[in-house]
């Protein structure tokens, strides 16, 4: 058992019986340990040294609620490291999410990957031919929002479906058309001569 092991335990042991002093020394203690888990995790994911300081004070947290569940008879630094890995992953995936949301353009900033206009006379039969082949609920969200300007949120309404789900479904949507209209484009007609 290495020091700090031994350390711990006892200051463990002691604040369980009472001594407030050794439950704060303990806790400044782990905090440091904490401190450079969780700055090391995170780092590898992008995140910086405000986003490790929350998942130590989760972490502290944590121990507090759970110290009851430490067992006296078993070492104390794997408890508390597996409960500092737990917090660190919860906190990751939080920050992960909470960075694509940021990250994500709304739909309004990509009217400019609808096509233009266009003088042809067959291009609206050509659209509608091409939004006949997308998936039913691509197409309701596409034609709600290009066709008949209606916002996210009456879109989501009209198809039942959730508004971060009607941004995804557009995006797929345009993407599927792009690629739907290459491949009725200029490289058909040239595989037909």
């Amino acid at each position: 058992m290495d020091d700090r092991e031994a350390r711990w335990s006892q200051a463990m042991q002691a604040a369980c019986a009472g001594d407030r002093a050794a439950y704060e020394a303990l806790l400044a203690d782990i905090a440091g340990m904490l401190r450079a888990h969780a700055r090391a995790r995170l780092a590898r994911s992008g995140f910086g040294p405000e986003e490790a300081e929350d998942v130590v004070q989760e972490t502290l947290i944590a121990l507090h609620a759970k110290r009851h569940t430490w067992d006296p008879e078993r070492p104390i630094l794997p408890w508390i490291q597996a409960i500092a890995r737990h917090k660190t992953v919860d906190a990751a995936r939080r920050l992960g999410r909470a960075r694509r949301r940021a990250d994500a353009r709304p739909v309004e900033d990509l009217a400019d990957l609808l096509p233009a206009r266009t003088e042809r006379p067959d291009a609206r039969r050509d659209a509608h031919a091409l939004l006949a082949r997308l998936p039913n609920r691509e197409r309701g969200v596409v034609e709600a929002l290009a066709i008949e300007g209606l916002s996210i949120a009456a879109t989501a309404s009209r198809v039942a479906i959730s508004e971060g789900a009607v941004r995804v479904a557009f995006h797929r949507g345009l993407a599927r058309l792009r690629r739907l209209a290459g491949e009725d484009g200029p490289g058909e007609r040239k595989a037909a001569r």
